[in-house]
């Protein structure tokens, strides 16, 4: 059986979401993790995630139950689409951290690709 979630809980201060499951995993994600990491047709692209950026200070408005089996997320910046399931916030807990470095490195490599996109002018002077 699927791990289901037990306990949930915004936290609105620090803009975290507490997960405990049935397996006894628990985390913190912030807001900024959880809307990269939206599950959203719009962000995945059927198996082609794009790579969501400057979210450093998005907020998550409220949390949503859909059934028994996710929950919605609200977030300040329009997006609500995105439908959490219980499996997926469990592959977020679980992989927490590679999923942190994984981003940090999509963002590099965006960044990257950015800069080489920048016109650069050259001019000589005749003299």
């Amino acid at each position: 059986m699927k791990p289901q979630v037990t306990h949930i809980k915004l936290h609105r201060e620090s803009q975290r979401l507490t997960l405990t499951f049935s397996d006894q995993l628990s985390a913190d994600l912030s807001a900024e993790f959880l809307r990269v990491h939206s599950p959203s047709a719009e962000v995945q692209r059927h198996g082609k995630p794009i790579v969501v950026t400057d979210k450093h200070d998005v907020r998550m408005l409220d949390v949503q139950a859909v059934g028994h089996y996710a929950v919605r997320i609200i977030f300040d910046d329009g997006h609500d689409t995105g439908i959490y399931s219980w499996s997926w916030l469990h592959h977020l807990c679980q992989d927490q951290e590679q999923l942190k470095l994984q981003y940090q490195q999509q963002v590099a490599l965006k960044n990257a690709e950015k800069a080489l996109q920048i016109p650069i002018s050259v001019r000589f002077n005749d003299d």
